[in-house]
């Protein structure tokens, strides 16, 4: 449970963050509020030579509107999402999730970059933003780029992310007036969901029904189809690879999948 050695470096600019990637490439990783890496790196799954810290980074730290979406920092906390005025009215989802983090710790240090980057699909966040059809701003030494949440995550623990970029915001329609649910199934309080189900505006997240966060399209495909509650959650696990395990089969998260998928979209409605 010890790390490999690294070097650790703290930046205070983003500008700066950007140039100490470029130069360090693959052998270095990027700390946030270190939750999710540190972790891996405990159990030697990740051993960066250099660690680059951008947790004092306060400029990567808001929640506004713009227009007609919903601009979050990066560096945004659990806790700063949970209780925004902004994210209440126009992306409840988010702030609902973000307020259910059981680990006290996790809640007040843990960033939403942090989660979505690391990319697992046990993680409540990942489905939240796929539910909020968001788009995840990224910069690098090339500029800035727009990647839809739909592209975002590409396989266990990887995004399209280049070592010298940063995810910076994401971005999401506002959802004031519509409908939203989440539901999960958890053994104890702050462990990972077994299955986890977000929705909003007729898409539907799903947690920890694959190797990455992922969209139930069966059903948002029924429900745009016309097909009731009932009907749309019944194919709710329709092309997923959930896990298998002991404590809970993949044929048990496929049968959580239908049942929280009709709950959570009882509850939008």
């Amino acid at each position: 449970m010890i790390p490999a050695s690294f070097q650790y470096e703290r930046v205070s600019t983003v500008d700066e963050a950007l140039a100490r990637l470029a130069a360090l490439g693959d052998e270095a990783k990027v700390l946030a509020g270190g939750h999710s890496l540190l972790p891996l790196m405990k159990l030697r799954l990740a051993a960066p030579e250099y660690l680059v810290d951008i947790g004092p980074l306060d400029e990567l730290r808001y929640v506004r509107l713009d227009g007609g979406e919903v601009v979050i920092g990066a560096l945004s906390r659990y806790s700063d999402l949970a209780q925004d005025p902004v994210l209440l009215e126009h992306a409840p989802l988010l702030a609902h999730v973000s307020a259910s983090v059981g680990d006290r710790q996790v809640r007040h240090r843990g960033t939403i970059g942090g989660s979505l980057v690391h990319a697992d699909s046990a993680a409540d966040l990942p489905a939240a933003v796929l539910a909020s059809d968001a788009v995840l701003v990224a910069r690098g030494p090339s500029g800035e780029r727009r990647i839809p949440a739909s592209e975002f995550f590409l396989g266990p623990f990887t995004t399209p992310l280049e070592p010298a970029e940063l995810l910076t915001e994401i971005r999401l329609p506002s959802q004031a007036g519509q409908g939203w649910g989440f539901e999960k199934f958890t053994r104890r309080a702050i462990d990972w969901a077994m299955v986890g189900v977000a929705v909003a505006g007729g898409r539907v997240g799903l947690v920890n029904m694959g190797g990455v966060p992922l969209r139930a399209s069966a059903t948002e495909s029924a429900l745009a189809s016309g097909a009731s509650i009932a009907e749309a959650a019944a194919v709710a696990a329709e092309g997923t690879n959930p896990p298998d395990e002991p404590h809970a089969t993949a044929e048990y998260r496929r049968h959580l999948a239908r049942v929280l998928t009709r709950r959570a979209l009882t509850q939008a409605s």
